[in-house]
């Protein structure tokens, strides 16, 4: 039996003001629920999704039925599975800066009647994570079961449980880092140069027109590659050729790897917008929890923290390598917090929580058992 999803809107006439110092207003949230929410409303969890994701993890939409994909993270999320509907009401939201539903840079702007473009104001995560609590508000829902996510997923589950230490009882934060290195945030400019240098952008304001799709298929193959690993690209592509026996001695596909990333920034033109790519890794950048929460230190920033939590890393994920895991968790055990912590063997690099891997459902299932069992103790 499919598992059904409904995407839903929910419209907060009064907004918030931002980081920033700008008020966003009104603004719509686009979100998904699975599951039944238990009668004493003690069965939620919260899903944050990544950078190209969307309110979609799971299941399919019964009105379209050339649709034929599940959500993205349909692995982890339905029933029986590790995040089990059976058990659990699970809550899905678009991020705020995105173009499948939330209000972004491609929303009507109510001053001008055409879309914000670069006047949508810069967002954070802290800001995207504080609507998502008005969502949680707006279903009645007064206390989390866990906020999970990875990458940036990852990201706003840690800035949930920091400020709304008293709105969950635990975070699973996977393949996600404290704050961005240099390193990560340099692949996030160069990709945002990509975008930037395409004439179809003109500084954002492309809606109607041709829009830059080739600055954004090479932004998405710079992204793509950095969720690989060294060892993935090798065993699934080698040096093999795409086609032909010898090289071509002109500019076109002579590689597979090269055919194969031609696809991808292809792929994500036709779903995705350049400005939120924009403006989702500028929050990205942006995100440090140690500055936010601690005065640059991890360890005071997780004293405010009253929640367990699930860290996961990934042995070849470069991009938020496990050396930035094991600095969160000893951060966190300093503070005394409830951590359990696990480095899993995956060779796909940072993807590696969106695909399957039985170590990772064994883990996210067990612990959130764990987590309810305790919770009924407590009533």
């Amino acid at each position: 039996m499919r598992l059904v999803s409904e995407k839903k809107f929910l419209t907060i006439d009064d907004g918030i003001e931002l980081d920033c110092g700008s008020r966003l207003a009104p603004l719509t949230i686009a979100y998904e629920t699975l599951g039944e929410l238990s009668p004493a409303r003690d069965n939620a969890v919260l899903v944050c999704h990544a950078l190209s994701g969307d309110s979609h993890v799971a299941g399919f939409f019964p009105d379209d039925p050339e649709d034929a994909r599940p959500g993205w993270w349909d692995i982890m999320v339905g029933p029986g599975r590790p995040i089990d509907t059976g058990r659990y009401f699970v809550i899905c939201s678009n991020v705020i800066g995105g173009c499948q539903g939330s209000t972004g840079p491609s929303s009507e702007n109510p001053a001008t009647g055409r879309p914000y473009g670069l006047d949508f104001p810069v967002v954070t995560i802290h800001d995207m994570v504080r609507v998502q609590k008005r969502l949680i508000d707006h279903l009645g829902i007064k206390r989390l079961l866990a906020v999970v996510g990875g990458s940036l997923g990852g990201m706003q589950a840690l800035e949930w449980s920091l400020t709304y230490p008293d709105m969950m009882d635990c975070a699973i934060p996977l393949a996600t880092t404290m704050r961005h290195s240099a390193l990560a945030i340099a692949f996030n400019e160069i990709a945002r140069q990509a975008i930037m240098a395409d004439p179809a952008w003109r500084r954002g304001d492309y809606y109607g027109a041709a829009t830059p799709a080739t600055g954004l298929a090479v932004a998405r193959m710079i992204g793509h590659v950095t969720y690989l690993s060294d060892t993935a690209l090798r065993q699934k592509f080698g040096r093999r050729l795409q086609n032909r026996q010898d090289f071509s001695f002109d500019f076109g596909v002579d590689f597979q790897v090269e055919s194969y990333l031609r696809y991808q920034g292809s792929k994500f033109v036709n779903r995705f917008d350049a400005n939120s790519f924009l403006y989702i890794t500028k929050a990205a950048d942006y995100f440090d929890i140690c500055q936010r929460h601690g005065q640059g230190s991890g360890v005071k920033a997780f004293s405010k923290a009253r929640t367990r939590y699930l860290v996961v890393s990934f042995t070849s994920d470069w991009l938020y390598p496990t050396a930035e895991a094991k600095e969160m968790v000893k951060a966190m055990k300093k503070n005394t917090l409830e951590v359990s912590f696990c480095e899993i063997k995956a060779d796909c690099g940072h993807d590696a929580f969106l695909l399957p891997n039985p170590r990772l459902a064994e883990l996210v299932a067990g612990f959130l058992d764990s987590v309810a069992k305790e919770r009924g103790k407590q009533k």
